[in-house]
């Protein structure tokens, strides 16, 4: 197989199965499905990722992936950090719902998020800002991070309110990203005042 046609049927199997964990979670997910709504056999499948788990895994990077890369990250602007990530859930919600299956099934993906190059990175300059008295220092660079995580998703799939959607009238999202955006101010002294961008 041509390394294009290869990369192809990786890319179709990866697609076909974020749909399916996402839609019925680790345990729920079939691999002929998977392998049918791919158009290749489970032998392929088994080839490529070696089992289901390893398959969830690569669906689970793949998607974590994307929404590091889309969210520019400052830690001098961490209201803003939050407000960004608010929208990559709502372009992305998949990502939200595979994280917490998941987590529902005892899997195992904190390594592939929290140990990223591009966390450490983000640990990094949170740490340095809080040398330099830009964002509060008597939090750990991890927790930092983990809390401006949590309070962007208050309104995913799995935060504790009602669901965003990509649909809510503008206004909500307004409301939301402004709050968004005090509460991470205040939490960690940055971006005092800012109105989000978005």
């Amino acid at each position: 197989m041509s390394p294009r046609k290869s990369d192809a049927t990786r890319r179709r199997l990866l697609d076909a199965a974020t749909v399916d964990f996402a839609a019925h979670g680790i345990a729920g997910a079939r691999v002929d499905r998977i392998a049918a709504a791919a158009g290749i056999n489970k032998a392929q499948l088994y080839a490529y990722f070696g089992d289901k788990l390893g398959l969830f895994g690569a669906v689970f990077r793949l998607h974590a992936d994307s929404v590091v890369n889309a969210v520019p990250f400052m830690a001098d602007d961490l209201p803003q950090y939050a407000v960004r990530l608010y929208d990559a859930v709502l372009e992305r919600p998949e990502l939200v719902r595979l994280a917490a299956w998941a987590r529902l099934e005892g899997v195992v993906t904190d390594n592939q998020v929290t140990e990223s190059p591009a966390v450490v990175v983000k640990l990094q300059a949170i740490a340095e800002a809080q040398r330099d008295g830009r964002v509060t220092a008597s939090i750990e660079p991890q927790d930092v991070l983990a809390l401006v995580l949590a309070m962007a998703l208050t309104w995913s799939a799995v935060g504790p309110s009602a669901t965003a959607a990509s649909d809510d009238p503008p206004a909500a999202h307004d409301r939301r990203k402004q709050a968004l955006s005090q509460a991470v101010s205040g939490a960690f002294g940055t971006g005092a005042g800012r109105p989000p961008k978005g």
